[in-house]
C-alpha cells in the first residue's frame, strides 16, 4: 500500500488548518458557563462539531466502526468513556495535559487509518475508551461549575450528536463498502491526522 499519496494530502491540509483552527470556537456560549438547559443543551451539541480535534477523533471512530465492519458499541463505548471524563472533570478531578493527549489521539487514529492498518478490536477498544475519557474531561472545561440543570442538558447534547455522526458516518462507510484500506477511509484519515497535527502545535508553541 502506498502511503505517499495521504501523506501528501495530509501535509498539504495542514497549513490551512493551522490557519483555521484559532477561528474555531471551543465554546457555543462564547466561553461564558451556560446558566439555563437550553444554553446548556446548546452548548453540548455544538462543543464536539466546533473543536476540530474532537469532531477529528470522532470521524475517526466512525470510519474504523464502518471500514472495519466493527461492532457499533465501539462508538457507544467511546461516548460512556467520554461521559465519564466530563463527571472526572466536573468533580474536580485533576488530569494534567488532557489537551495535549487529546489532539494526540486525534493524530494517533488519523495516522493508524491514513497507513490502512487493521487492528485487533480490543486495541481499537482501548483506544476509544481511553480517548473517550481524555476527550470527556477536556468537553468539561466548558461546563466545570454550571449548576445541575445545564450540566445535565450539556451531556445530553453531547451524547446525541456525537452518537448521531459516530453512528451516521460508520453506516455510510459500510453501505459504500470502504475497506480500511481503501482510499477514501485513508483520504478520511489523512484529513484527521492533519487536525490532531494543526492542535498539537497549537497547544505547543505558544501564539505570538
Amino acid at each position: 500500500m502506498k502511503l505517499f499519496p495521504n501523506c501528501r494530502t495530509s501535509l498539504l491540509a495542514i497549513p490551512a488548518l493551522l490557519i483555521a483552527t484559532p477561528a474555531w470556537a471551543h465554546h457555543v456560549m462564547g466561553g461564558r458557563l451556560p446558566s439555563t438547559f437550553l444554553e446548556g443543551l446548546l452548548s453540548g451539541l455544538g462543543h464536539p462539531v466546533l473543536g476540530p480535534e474532537h469532531l477529528g477523533f470522532l470521524i475517526a471512530v466512525a470510519v474504523v466502526v464502518g471500514a472495519c465492519g466493527l461492532s457499533l458499541a465501539l462508538p457507544a463505548l467511546f461516548i460512556v468513556a467520554m461521559a465519564m471524563g466530563v463527571s472526572a472533570h466536573v468533580a474536580g478531578f485533576a488530569l494534567p495535559a488532557a489537551e495535549i493527549v487529546v489532539a494526540l489521539s486525534t493524530l494517533l487514529a488519523g495516522c493508524l487509518i491514513m497507513a490502512g492498518r487493521m487492528l485487533p478490536t480490543a486495541a481499537w477498544g482501548a483506544l476509544f475508551a481511553v480517548a473517550g475519557f481524555f476527550h470527556g474531561y477536556a468537553f468539561g472545561e466548558s461546563i466545570y461549575g454550571a449548576e445541575t440543570a445545564p450540566l445535565a442538558a450539556y451531556l445530553i447534547g453531547l451524547v446525541a450528536v456525537q452518537s448521531a455522526l459516530a453512528v451516521g458516518i460508520a453506516l455510510f462507510v459500510r453501505r459504500v463498502g470502504g475497506r480500511v484500506s481503501a482510499p477514501i477511509p485513508r483520504l478520511a484519515g489523512a484529513a484527521v491526522f492533519g487536525m490532531g497535527f494543526a492542535v498539537l502545535i497549537g497547544q505547543l508553541v505558544p501564539a505570538v
